[in-house]
């Protein structure tokens, strides 16, 4: 014989709703002190009443019944909607007593019913009395706006020729100019004052060339960071690839003595300049660099020279010229050079005079800060690529 189970043989859990809270307060028989404040504090009863909303029945239309059959514009065509959209002329007067009632009560201080009738300003005819307060306030200060636009444009008109530029710019430097320089201090360190002033201005020497400052992970050379390396300022880094990445090949000079040589011709050489091939100065193969991060906007670094005009020709000032990109390198592994098809193990640099387009792209590139009408000649485009080039270099290869 079987028996069938059956599903009335379960248990059924039955939950029983509790909406009362737990009680806020000990209970009566525990003796458990507590501050008598709190009972006679009206938040005391907040946690009830939000956990216990109170039953509301709501119909449809909110409580607000609204019969549009009231008016035949609605479902009419061409029929007459003076109705709904009154004339302002048409609309009552209302009592000066209930003009303080369109006021904005959180703009404005609470004054009594008979000072407000007496103080407060009337307003337009126009304005019906179920509009917005913050409409009304918004016409009056979009007046007083658009009066003081007048106003300002009024002061505005001014002269934009070049005399009346140049004197708006020295204006700006009246700080700088009047008062003595001991009453201007630095903004976070007050113990510090201002000694000189200079004008700041482009570098036109250098203008056409193009900088970019490399940082390295670790200090290039091989030698010790205290003691003097003077190849480093001259050294040559050349552009490589190799199974389609990209790094830079690091030459330096073979000892001091031709780094000092090679700065010093390099001081002394114009650019029209020619120089015989034997004295070129020879670079020797260091290592590789891998460029890990490149910043190609470089706002707030770039080059600076304090000149007082003592020896140069140019008037005292400090000049400047901005750095094109910042790279930041670290040493790549030694790999065979036999691996590269044209991997330099010397380079030979020498100074020619630059070639007739590179003179033109140089011209180009000072005209910015030589030529004032040097914006009004480029095109809605913008602006033309400026490649510096400190003279053309002749290089001379000895794998």
């Amino acid at each position: 014989m079987s028996f069938k189970k059956s599903k009335l043989d379960l248990l059924v859990r039955v939950r029983y709703q509790n909406p009362l809270p737990p009680p806020p307060c000990p209970p009566k028989l525990i003796d458990i002190p507590t501050n008598p404040q709190r009972y006679a504090q009206p938040e005391f009863l907040d946690s009830v009443t939000n956990e216990m909303p109170l039953p509301m029945i709501v119909d449809a239309e909110c409580g607000m019944p609204l019969d549009l059959g009231k008016w035949e514009c609605l479902w009419q065509e061409n029929a007459d909607d003076r109705a709904l959209n009154p004339d302002p002329k048409d609309l009552p007067v209302l009592d000066p007593k209930d003009q303080a009632l369109l006021l904005d009560p959180s703009s404005s201080a609470f004054h009594s019913s008979s000072d407000l009738s007496r103080t407060s300003t009337p307003l337009p005819a126009h304005v019906p009395w179920l509009r917005k307060t913050e409409y009304i306030s918004r016409e009056n200060q979009s007046a007083a706006h658009r009066q003081a636009q007048r106003d300002q444009k009024k002061d505005n008109d001014v002269s934009i020729s070049r005399e009346s530029q140049l004197k708006s710019v020295e204006a700006s430097f009246k700080a700088a100019n009047d008062p003595p320089l001991a009453d201007l201090r630095h903004p976070t360190k007050p113990h510090l004052t201002a000694v000189e002033t200079y004008d700041i201005l482009p570098d036109a020497d250098i203008w056409a060339n193009a900088y970019d400052l490399f940082r390295f992970s670790e200090r290039p050379g091989e030698r010790p960071p205290d003691v003097d390396d003077p190849r480093l300022d001259c050294a040559v880094m050349r552009p490589m690839e190799a199974d389609g990445d990209h790094f830079l090949a690091y030459y330096l000079t073979k000892d001091d003595e031709a780094a000092l040589r090679f700065k010093e011709t390099r001081s002394q050489t114009g650019i029209d300049d020619v120089l015989n091939e034997d004295e070129g100065t020879d670079f020797l193969f260091q290592r590789d660099y891998e460029v890990v991060k490149v910043e190609q906007d470089v706002p707030n670094e770039f080059l600076l020279v304090f000149d007082e005009g003592d020896v140069s020709q140019r008037p005292k000032g400090a000049y400047y010229k901005d750095i094109e990109r910042k790279m930041l390198l670290k040493k790549k592994r030694t790999e065979p050079i036999e691996r590269f098809r044209d991997k330099w193990a010397l380079v030979r640099v020498s100074h020619v005079p630059p070639a007739s387009d590179e003179a033109e792209e140089r011209a180009d590139a000072l005209a910015e800060v030589t030529d004032p009408m040097y914006l009004l000649g480029r095109d809605a485009e913008g602006e033309e690529d400026t490649e510096a080039a400190g003279g053309a270099q002749k290089i001379e290869v000895d794998a």
